[in-house]
């Protein structure tokens, strides 16, 4: 394995067997995301996999998370292959579109957003 691949990681989310990510691919999961924010925190990272930067910030944050799924959902949304879905959850949400970037989703709005090297799993704690 290259050195830059250990150090920035492969263009999809790892298959680690402890991290569950929901891939993102369908505009109807939107509205699934916002009825299951009434129950437990969503997060959406938004993940360009064509960024060295991004592929380090979701390596980093797959690392650092650890919540049960009973309390987080952890999705997943490639940028590349599904911007028409980025674009709406920017309309939905009225959050401005960036890459990497992750939003916690509590009883249908969006309680947090934050991008680049601001993206820190442990600070999800607060929303839980």
């Amino acid at each position: 394995m290259s050195f830059f691949k250990r150090l920035f990681g492969s263009d999809e989310p790892s298959n680690r067997k402890d991290f569950d990510w929901v891939p993102l691919n369908d505009l109807q999961q939107l509205q699934e995301i916002i009825t299951d924010s009434y129950q437990k925190t969503i997060i959406i990272f938004k993940h360009s996999t064509r960024c060295s930067i991004s592929r380090f910030v979701l390596n980093s944050f797959e690392n650092e998370f650890d919540y049960p799924k009973e309390k987080i959902e952890a999705y997943y949304l490639d940028l590349i292959h599904f911007r028409e879905i980025s674009n709406e959850i920017a309309r939905r949400f009225n959050v401005q579109h960036q890459s990497p970037q992750i939003m916690v989703i509590k009883n249908g709005k969006v309680v947090f957003s934050t991008s680049h090297e601001n993206i820190d799993a442990g600070s999800l704690v607060r929303f839980l």
